[in-house]
């Protein structure tokens, strides 16, 4: 007989996931399916930012600014793991923006969200300031100065599948939904994964598809709609680290898009993000060479030291699901989110999402829920906002006790050096010590894979986090993927393969459910 759920839920990325643990944490019996890995698709390959979006201002998108700037410090606080605060130098280029439209977005920035831990903007004399150090000498004179966060974006969608996991929804990576029909006042929903194929039923269905979402409105579930989404194309380089301090940039140019230059991982900066529209399968999205060529001549503007093709060590590329308002160019189109309703007296709802962006995510699983409220009588509504201060696995400390942190994880494992209590820290936050759990020197932590990848922390994202590949573990859940040669990952995807034939994948199946 088919397993029966109030909500199910196509998709794995950040709304998806989103979604699933407010439901859950609701009291909902929840089912989330996603056809690849978890965050595979769009929300592991963003900016990395949570933010307001100051350029949002100019197109007068103050309910969104307005949101997502209310947003950030909600974020922050439920994991300070994963999300903290960074500083961006805004460098005044002549000619473009005028200094005091500038000034006036970066005020309404800084007193439209509610700001209480972060710091607010101000003015730099970058002749004098280390910012400027970097930039073309005497090019540029005045900076402005301020705050917004710089998120794991991957780790922060499996952070609420996991929550969602453990307040009991089930969900289910590399598992397609292949068709889903109304029957019997319910959604009879088909899926298939490599075992082969199963229905399930549900009270209502959530398309949260991303990018995917038409073609799953479509093909999976034979639906037209009344919304359009715009397909986005945006690519981000890495190279070799530019500048030696933790700030960030934003650069100007003459086009009338901005490109950010942020730390990335220590030893590399990140330069993004481009925006062209995008036709075709969106898990084909590659950074182009116009892209890439593009991305280098802007940071070369400003920086003194040119950024060529050459230097570039990675590039990635995602599609955004943006709300299609018709914008003429791509910059301009709206990052709002629309929630589309499809019901009918009798009839089963199906809630399909279009647009959204990574730091509205969890007011945009609230507001889902309250559309699908109605048709949901078993959900608790006294737990409608719970998420609001709910820490996210691994959160459950102060918003600056990261370091803290860190310290005491190498004081209760004295063999741990420094810089790997530290990555810990900051990727499983208070969890890390279930990575670490009973080991007293470095071997009992097993085989190191490279750059202080280690046995124990595989095994435990295999059975808690749905890892599967070394793609998964390098590119999502560590971000580890540019410190390991071929040769170290090929290791690992032969481990993991091997692993997941002594048990720990069908008790990791067990686990995250």
């Amino acid at each position: 007989m088919a397993a029966t759920y109030d909500l199910a839920i196509i998709g794995g990325g950040i709304n998806g996931c989103g979604i699933a643990r407010d439901a859950a944490g609701r009291g909902l019996a929840v089912y989330l399916c996603e056809m690849d890995d978890l965050a595979s698709g769009t929300s592991s390959r963003s900016t990395k930012l949570i933010h307001g979006g100051l350029r949002y201002l100019e197109y007068g998108d103050f309910r969104l600014v307005r949101e997502a700037l209310r947003e950030r410090e909600v974020l922050w606080r439920i994991a300070p793991h994963v999300i903290r605060p960074m500083r961006i130098v805004l460098p005044y280029r002549r000619g473009l923006r005028p200094a005091w439209m500038l000034r006036l977005g970066l005020f309404l920035y800084d007193h439209s969200g509610g700001r209480k831990l972060l710091p607010p903007a101000r003015v730099l004399d970058l002749a004098s300031d280390p910012a400027g150090a970097p930039l073309k000498p005497g090019m540029f004179k005045t900076g402005f100065e301020y705050s917004d966060c710089r998120v794991d974006d991957a780790r922060l969608v499996v952070l609420n599948a996991r929550d969602a996991a453990e307040h009991g929804a089930v969900i289910r990576p590399r598992t397609k939904a292949v068709a889903a029909a109304r029957r019997g006042g319910g959604w009879h929903v088909t899926v298939e994964d490599g075992r082969g194929r199963e229905t399930i039923h549900a009270r209502a269905l959530v398309n949260a598809a991303g990018p995917w979402v038409a073609r799953t409105l479509s093909s999976c579930l034979g639906l037209r709609t009344r919304e359009q989404v715009r397909l986005v194309q945006g690519s981000h380089v890495v190279v070799p680290r530019l500048f030696d301090h933790d700030r960030s940039y934003v650069f100007q140019n003459p086009d009338g898009r901005i490109v950010f230059a942020i730390p990335y991982e220590g030893a590399y900066t990140m330069i993004g993000t481009t925006e062209v529209d995008y036709a075709g399968d969106p898990g084909r999205a590659v950074a182009g060479p116009e892209e890439i060529a593009y991305l280098c001549r802007a940071a070369s503007d400003y920086f003194a030291v040119p950024v060529l093709p050459g230097d570039v060590v990675w590039s990635f590329s995602g599609v955004r699901p943006l709300h299609d308002d018709h914008a003429s160019d791509p910059k301009a189109a709206t990052r709002d989110y629309v929630l589309e309703l499809d019901s009918a007296p009798g009839e089963a709802p199906l809630l399909s999402i279009f647009g959204g962006k990574i730091t509205t995510y969890r007011r945009l699983a609230e507001t889902a829920l309250e559309r699908l409220a109605p048709y949901l009588p078993s959900a608790s509504r006294q737990s409608a906002g719970w998420t609001r201060d709910a820490p996210l696995p691994g959160g459950d400390f102060a918003v600056d006790g990261l370091a803290a942190l860190a310290d005491a994880l190498a004081a209760e494992f004295a063999f741990l050096p420094a810089p790997l209590a530290g990555r810990l820290a900051a990727a499983y936050g208070t969890r890390a010590r279930s990575i670490l759990a009973g080991a007293r020197t470095r071997a009992d932590l097993g085989i190191s894979f490279g750059a202080t990848l280690t046995e124990a922390e595989v095994r435990y994202l295999m059975a808690q986090e749905w890892a599967q590949t070394a793609d998964d573990v390098l590119w999502r859940r560590t971000k580890l993927g540019l410190a390991l040669s071929d040769g170290e990952a090929g290791t690992l995807d032969r481990f993991m393969a091997a692993a997941s034939g002594d048990g720990v994948a069908a008790a990791a199946q067990r686990t995250a459910q």
